[in-house]
This record gives structure tokens, C-alpha cells and sequence, in this order.
């Protein structure tokens, strides 16, 4: 297709910033770059008609870390990188409130709840908590974690909880569509349904090659995630997470979010529904995938915990089902860094997009000063 010169002019022309990816980072690097550059033409590129990475497709927790997770992370990191972690993730979760509002993506502080299948675990957990409760002191001024009874009901599961009194939940697509907003206000253009293929150095500026038109931009930030390994070559393994929610349950009691099996799955409360997901850790290698779908081993595994331990003697109909693309590797910390002299990347999220995504893409704005 031949494009008009008025087509050219107004969206391919003159660019000074062009984002690949109109997920939590690159709607926050293009918020960050205008409030830097504010007579700057920035452009976003999303290949899905809505954003295609894990930004909307997430459980929306608004949460840094259960119990069990951050004791497993003190084998492969120091303390201080711990530390760093939460604190990041935690500054990450304020400045997104800050930005968008509470009310505007239903916030709401309702605890984390830890769940264990074995007495073993809990106590071993339980055994640690005082320490990560005085490692994390100096963030919450507060201890985070705490004990609890079986107040839901559940079944098949210890009497006892361990609770995170800071974590809450939020509406990841009340939380989209207030960031695209708010670039659009600005001036930002946002194109969806184009891919990009490749970039190369063309002189002082970069062609971008997409599926629908080649065009020539000073600076390329890549804010693709779990996808970033199709444009770049970073230790990124992309992973897939299942997930489905039932229709409205009358008289539904349970509220907050909650991790079972060292976090690999994770429910909540949601419009009188449950949202459920995780099982990767049944098939790792079919879920190290950028391709979406579901699996009958996950889907029947997330039905079956349903019905015998999160719903016992509830009648419920799972209403939808979908999945999402995170973006991990061996360290928990996101890569966010310079490729080339006017290439960077904000990538790598590690699970923890609403917590540290706003920061990221803060970040990566800020590499281009």
C-alpha cells in the first residue's frame, strides 16, 4: 500500500523517539521523554490492537515479593540485592499510584495471603520470617509479614497463613487505558497492528523495518518484555502464564490476593469472581514460550484446585480464559541499558511488571540524556 504525503508527513517523518511496545514501560518512557523533551515527535509502535505483552494480561497484584519467594531468592542473591529488589518494587508500586491515581485503577490494600500444602514448608517459612521482617524494616518501617488462621474456608491446605499486611491488587486494564490517556493528551502518536521486523544505522539515524512501512528515527527504545528476544540478544526467556476467571459467585467471601505453592499459583478476588493462574512449574519447557494458548495438563490442574481447595461445596463455571507473556531470566533484576549509541532497552520484568514497570520505563527515558 502507498501511503499519502499527508501520511508520511504527520506520522513517519522527522522522529525523534521511537518505542516498541505500548505496555506499562514504554507508555511510561514516552510519558517520561515528553516531560524531558516536551517539543519532541514521539512515536509508539504496538504490534497487538491492544497491548500485546503482559501488561493487561496480568493478575494485578501490586506486590514485591511473597514470604517463600524471598527466602528461595536469598540462594541466588546477597541480601542487599534482596533488599534492592523489594525496594524497587515497592518505590515502583507508589509511583504508579502517584501517577494514575488509586481510584482510577481500582486499588485497593486487601493483604497477601501465603498458602502451604505442607506443615514442613509453613514452619520452615515461618522460621525465617522475623528475618526477612528486619531485613525489610527500613522500607515499611513496619513488619510486612505476619501470621494468620484459615479465615476462607480453603481446604487441603496448613490451618495457618502467612500474610504480607503491604500487598494489594489493582485493575491492570483501568491501568492501561489511564497511561494511554494520558500519552495521548500529550501529543504522543500510538500506531498499533505493526510489527517490527528490524532495525539497522543509517547514518546518524535508524531505519525501522515493519510490516507495514520502513521509515527513519533518531533514537529506538525496545520495551517488548517477554518478546525482546525477537529484536535483541539478551538473556531473556520468555514465559507463559495461564490464567481464567468464573463468572460472578454469589456471596463470594474470599478478598486479597493469594500464593500457593511457593507463588506458582496465585488467585483473587475480582467483581464477585476469582481470577486464577499459574502451573508453569508443571511443564516449564512447553511454557518457555512467546506464543499464547492454553494446556489442557495447566488448565486441568487450575480447575482442580478450584473445586477442591480455593471453592470446595461452591458451585462456580469458569467464564474465561487467557494467557499472558512475562519476560525472565537467572536474575531478578530488569535490564534496562544502552545497545548502541541510539539503541536502548527496558526489558526483563521478571514477573513484576506493576510493581517495577513504571520505574523501568522512567529508567530507560532517562538513558537517553
Amino acid at each position: 500500500m502507498n501511503y499519502s504525503y499527508w501520511e508520511l508527513k504527520e506520522w513517519f517523518t522527522n522522529i525523534d523517539f521511537t518505542i516498541i511496545g505500548s505496555g506499562i514501560v514504554g507508555l511510561n518512557c514516552a510519558l517520561e521523554l515528553k516531560k524531558k523533551h516536551p517539543k519532541a515527535n514521539i512515536l509508539i509502535l504496538e504490534k497487538g490492537m491492544l497491548p500485546q505483552g503482559a501488561s493487561t494480561k496480568n493478575a494485578g497484584f501490586a506486590c514485591f515479593g511473597s514470604l517463600s519467594e524471598l527466602i528461595d531468592d536469598l540462594n541466588s542473591h546477597t541480601e542487599q540485592e534482596v533488599y534492592n529488589l523489594v525496594d524497587k518494587r515497592w518505590k515502583g508500586l507508589q509511583f504508579l499510584r502517584k501517577n494514575l491515581g488509586d481510584k482510577n485503577i481500582d486499588f485497593q490494600q486487601n493483604k497477601g495471603f501465603e498458602l502451604f500444602e505442607n506443615k514442613a514448608f509453613f514452619e520452615e517459612c515461618i522460621s525465617r520470617k522475623d528475618e526477612i521482617n528486619q531485613l525489610l524494616q527500613p522500607i515499611f518501617k513496619s513488619d510486612v509479614f505476619s501470621e494468620s488462621e484459615n479465615v476462607f474456608g480453603f481446604q487441603k491446605i496448613h490451618p495457618k497463613y502467612i500474610v504480607n499486611n503491604f500487598e494489594g491488587q489493582i485493575d491492570t486494564g483501568k491501568m492501561a487505558f489511564q497511561l494511554l490517556q494520558k500519552v495521548q493528551k500529550l501529543g504522543i502518536k500510538i500506531l498499533n497492528t505493526i510489527s517490527v521486523e528490524s532495525f539497522v544505522e543509517s547514518g546518524n539515524l535508524f531505519e525501522v523495518k515493519t510490516d507495514k512501512i520502513n521509515f527513519t528515527t533518531n533514537k529506538l527504545c525496545i520495551a517488548t518484555n517477554g518478546f525482546a528476544n525477537q529484536l535483541l540478544d539478551e538473556k531473556i526467556q520468555p514465559a507463559r502464564a495461564q490464567v481464567l476467571i468464573t463468572k460472578p459467585i454469589k456471596n463470594l467471601h474470599i478478598k486479597g490476593t493469594f500464593h500457593l505453592d511457593k507463588g506458582y499459583y496465585y488467585f483473587r478476588n475480582i467483581n464477585n469472581r476469582i481470577l486464577f493462574g499459574g502451573g508453569r512449574n508443571l511443564d516449564f519447557k512447553t511454557e518457555e514460550t512467546s506464543e499464547f494458548g492454553q494446556t489442557k495438563i495447566i488448565q486441568n490442574q487450575l480447575e482442580k484446585i478450584l473445586k477442591e481447595t480455593i471453592l470446595p461445596n461452591t458451585n462456580f463455571e469458569i467464564e474465561h480464559r487467557w494467557s499472558g507473556i512475562m519476560g525472565v531470566g537467572n536474575q531478578k533484576k530488569a535490564i534496562v541499558k544502552q545497545i548502541s549509541n541510539n539503541v536502548f532497552c527496558g526489558v526483563r520484568l521478571g514477573g513484576m511488571g506493576v510493581a517495577i514497570g513504571s520505574l523501568v520505563g522512567k529508567e530507560l527515558a532517562e538513558l537517553l540524556d
